[in-house]
């Protein structure tokens, strides 16, 4: 999981990458049993129907790929629990955390990659040590 913003110019263009990155990086008898989910930090600009084009846009638009977006507070406090930290810096620009975050089956934080473009190999071995507990 990773929170993101549509109208983002680099950072994001940048974990979306990363999030791509990992899915095809997943042994194929596991892929059934991850959900790849991507949460606005923008819901007044990311409604529905723009997570919806973004998605199809990017490619991401299988049913692996989740695109989520709820109220300010939900995000604010969303993104807390998260650590993820960000703050409006224009009309449609954020600065904000670059963290991917590992759920396991019932919901709990289980591990986090912080930075854009870094080596992934620890993610995807948390993500398939969750996912094979699912088979």
């Amino acid at each position: 999981m990773v929170m993101i913003y549509t109208s983002c110019k680099y950072a994001c263009i940048k974990l979306v990458a990363d999030m791509r990155n990992i899915e095809q990086r997943l042994p194929n008898n596991l892929k059934d049993n991850v959900t790849l989910v991507l949460v606005s930090i923008d819901p007044t600009v990311d409604t529905p129907k723009r997570l919806k084009a973004y998605a199809i846009e990017i490619k991401m638009n299988g049913s692996q790929w989740v695109f989520l977006r709820s109220s300010k507070e939900n995000t604010i406090e969303f993104a807390a629990v998260l650590a993820v930290i960000y703050k409006k810096i224009a009309p449609l620009e954020f600065s904000h955390s670059n963290i991917i975050t590992v759920f396991n089956a019932d919901g709990e934080l289980t591990y986090q990659q912080e930075g854009l473009g870094v080596n992934s190999d620890q993610t995807i071995q948390k993500i398939t040590e969750k996912a094979q507990k699912i088979n």
